[in-house]
């Protein structure tokens, strides 16, 4: 039996390599249009490889995918988090795990996963091509078609992991064939404020902002960081990627609101300052700062306000004081674009759950063709959990192809 996986990402080597462990006598051979193998594992986490997150209940890690978690939901069944660290600990990368429970090879660095990948399919006899782009598939009869260049070759499978593309146009191939496609927009992209003094406060961050699209329920929390074109970090990429459509059909010009505090409410916070203006008393308000935010943070909001920071914390007047707790919960940004956040490209679309069957990872439309990762309708927030799901996709994909 031949085998055609097409694209040499992370979920095409684990299909790949799971396809050859279960059928020995299967040619199983990866075709990769470009010059790089595993180019976003290269990358990924800084060129550390965020290869997965530390969450082992399945019920609580499908919750992190905006798209694809019910169907998700049942694959992690068949391979999830536990599965991902006990498979690459099969093959000496062992992980660690992270305060923000992001999981990383113990080396610090993505070359030792992609050797692992490599070393992996080389054992196996998976075959390689690089450059080697797929210009049609057809299916005909019992087997696939595959025109590469002048050339045809035959599959009796197909394995699809091409990943996310921005263009619509870029599935049509897919779409011929009888898929259903979700019109492609960015997820996972970070936010920019060409209009915002803030970004003056470039590298400075918050352990823990609440984010608010203004107008809109979408709220998300976490570590917030401010960069050369406005905000960045978890609470921000969570928004990104929960909101995918609806800041895509807003053209990326909205409002957020920022609570600095977190979760901390009105009532908490009055009782908070009037307790710290009788501790305080004759302090300066910028030397004192009661909340734990970074001081030139602190010193930009007490601005803000039209506090002058060498004020004395028990001359705050009333006016002052509920513009300071304004600010501190609802602080509002103007957004006006964005920007991918760092390498990682992630699309919300592609290929709908709907065309494919969520057990085996197998189109309903094709029979003999297999999904996984990122072509697929799936995708999720930042923290490993886009690895993930190709791990368990290409995973599932692969051993289905021979049952």
């Amino acid at each position: 039996m031949k085998v055609a996986v097409i694209g040499g990402g992370a979920a095409g080597f684990f299909a790949a390599i799971r396809c050859a462990q279960l059928n020995r006598g299967t040619q199983v051979t990866i075709y990769e249009k470009t010059s790089k193998l595993l180019a976003k594992v290269k990358v990924s986490g800084g060129g550390r490889c965020n290869v997965t997150h530390a969450c082992f209940s399945i019920a609580q890690l499908s919750k992190h995918y905006p798209r694809g978690g019910k169907v998700l939901k049942k694959a992690f069944g068949q391979f999830s988090t536990s599965d991902t660290v006990a498979w690459f600990e099969s093959k000496g990368v062992k992980l660690k795990t992270e305060d923000d429970n992001r999981m990383f090879p113990i080396t610090d660095d993505s070359q030792t996963i992609v050797d692992c990948l490599l070393k992996e399919a080389e054992k196996l006899g998976v075959i390689i091509h690089q450059k080697t782009a797929i210009n049609s598939i057809k299916k005909t009869n019992e087997q696939f078609s595959l025109e590469i260049g002048t050339e045809i070759l035959l599959a009796d499978k197909v394995i699809i992991t091409t990943g996310g593309s921005p263009k619509v146009n870029a599935y049509e191939w897919l779409s011929d064939l009888g898929h259903k496609i979700n019109p492609p927009v960015p997820s996972l992209f970070t936010f920019n404020m060409p209009n915002e003094s803030i970004k003056e406060l470039m590298g400075v961050s918050v352990p823990n902002a609440q984010v608010r699209i203004q107008g809109e329920k979408l709220e998300n929390s976490g570590p917030l960081l401010i960069t050369h074109w406005g905000m960045s970090g978890p609470a921000i990429l969570k928004s990104s990627a929960w909101g995918a459509r609806l800041l895509h059909d807003k053209q990326y010009d909205f409002s957020i609101q920022v609570n600095w505090l977190g979760d901390i409410r009105e009532n908490q916070l009055r009782e908070n300052i009037v307790s710290k203006r009788e501790e305080f008393n004759a302090r300066n308000m910028s030397n004192r700062n009661p909340f734990g935010l970074p001081q030139r943070i602190w010193d930009f909001l007490l601005n803000k306000i039209g506090v002058d920071t060498d004020q004395k914390w028990r001359d705050l007047a009333k006016k002052d004081f509920n513009r300071m707790i304004n600010t501190l919960l609802n602080d509002v940004y103007e957004v006006k674009g964005k920007t991918t956040f760092k390498e990682e490209f992630v699309t919300c679309g592609g290929v709908s759950l709907e065309s494919i069957d969520a057990q085996t990872m197998e189109s309903k439309s094709c029979k003999g063709m297999y999904f996984a990762g990122e072509v697929l309708d799936i995708d999720g927030v930042t923290g490993g959990f886009n690895f993930q799901a190709a791990w368990t996709t290409g995973y599932i994909a692969g051993k289905s192809v021979g049952v």
